[in-house]
């Protein structure tokens, strides 16, 4: 059976993207009991929709339940528990061993999925969780292709979830307690502030002063991880024991999710993963890793503390088509003239079309595309879909002579 691509939906909009660009799976969480307090997240009704949603599709959604629970939260826990139960979610995310048998105890139909943030390193530990009643782990993302293997070998009924691309953190499978003691606000329930990515200094007892806290000459981002990027192995995962490949990203764009989903579906498909290398550079990301995937890996650090930034930037979202022109909301300035890619799951895929003819929501003729979340339209003969993506190449073909004007993306 073909491996689950399972994609993060930070709200309701996120997970229809995801499905949309080929998840067979999104993981949500609701506005609290979970690791990302603050992305957006889902109401009961919002989830309870969300749902729906994707099964009507024949897809999958998880809920993170996922902090490391106080006694406060344990009666909540449990009401969630049978809500979601009643909602037909297909799977909880829980790292508290507490969380694990209330669960089971309230909500006996749901699957747990045991997170990854409970640093499953090792088969006995599998095996533990199983014997527990979990049908699914979330491994560790320090382990090898070897380690993974032993540990499908050792239990084989119990299923297997890794990450393949997204941030990491510094800290072991995300145990961190930097943002808590710097900020007061703690990453074990959900309010990381992202410490590590900081730079640091330490004063010299010798002198006055503050002098660079450097590693190997390089910078002082001393725990600043690179991104994770396994698109080249996915076989070998597959082979290892691994049934659901995961992409990090509650609080990621829209154009972000949709770019790394649509790369992900067509490696699965069959695409060759060289071919959509250069895909996954079209979005703002650190400099990539295979982390520990090929077994030890000292290249991990990111020295200098920088993201790169996409070969791509998202210019609008399509809206419609109809008699030869396309109705697009607009998200980045654009003109009349503009070289524009589509992004897609369907066949228009990395098709270019010049803007021309192009009208404002008022269906006036234009230049310049310059409101945003405006509605455009323009001449337009490839065969787009609502939830298409129209991109600009950086540096690509423009129609204006004031290319650096803009409105960033909201």
């Amino acid at each position: 059976m073909k491996p689950e691509l399972l994609a993060p939906a930070g709200n309701l909009a996120k997970l229809k993207c995801a499905l949309y660009f080929g998840a067979d799976a999104v993981y949500a969480g609701g506005k609290a009991l979970s690791l990302r307090a603050f992305a957006d997240n889902f109401t009961d009704e919002e989830l309870a929709e969300g749902i729906a949603y994707a099964h009507e599709r024949g897809r999958k959604v998880y809920v993170a339940v996922n902090i490391f629970a106080r006694n406060a939260d344990l009666s909540a826990a449990e009401a969630y528990f049978r809500t979601l139960e009643g909602m037909g979610a297909d799977g909880v995310l829980v790292s508290d061993l507490g969380l694990l048998t209330l669960c089971r105890s309230a909500a006996p139909r749901l699957n747990v999925h045991i997170s990854t943030q409970a640093n499953v390193t090792n088969a006995q530990a599998a095996r533990a969780y199983r014997a527990l009643g979990a049908s699914r782990v979330v491994l560790a993302r320090e382990l090898s292709l070897r380690e993974i293997e032993d540990i499908h070998a050792a239990c084989p009924e119990l299923e297997l979830e890794a990450f393949v691309h997204g941030a990491m953190c510094i800290s072991y499978s995300g145990r961190c307690y930097l943002s808590d003691y710097l900020d007061s606000r703690p990453a074990n329930r959900g309010a990381c502030v992202q410490a590590c990515r900081r730079a640091y200094r330490i004063q010299s007892r010798e002198k006055d002063g503050w002098c660079d806290l450097e590693e190997d000459g390089r910078g002082v981002y001393v725990m600043n991880s690179r991104d994770l990027n396994l698109s080249a192995h996915l076989d070998e995962l597959a082979a290892a024991g691994v049934c659901s490949f995961k992409i990090e990203g509650r609080m990621k764009s829209e154009y972000y999710l949709a770019t790394v989903v649509n790369a992900y579906r067509r490696i699965l498909d069959g695409a060759p993963a060289a071919t959509l290398a250069p895909e996954l550079e079209t979005v703002d990301h650190r400099a990539y890793t295979t982390a520990f995937a090929l077994g030890e890996n000292h290249d991990t650090l990111l020295p200098d503390g920088s993201q790169t930034a996409g070969t791509c930037e998202f210019i609008a979202a399509v809206l419609s088509q109809k008699d030869g022109r396309v109705c697009v909301e607009m998200r980045n300035r654009f003109y009349e003239g503009d070289t524009l890619e589509v992004l897609s799951p369907g066949e228009a895929f990395g098709r270019s079309m010049t803007v021309m003819a192009l009208r404002d929501g008022a269906g006036a003729p234009c230049t310049d595309a310059r409101l945003v979340q405006e509605h455009y339209t323009f001449a337009c003969d490839l065969p787009l879909q609502r939830g298409d993506i129209l991109r600009r190449r950086r540096g690509g073909t423009r129609g204006h002579a004031n290319p650096d004007a803009g409105v960033r993306e909201r």
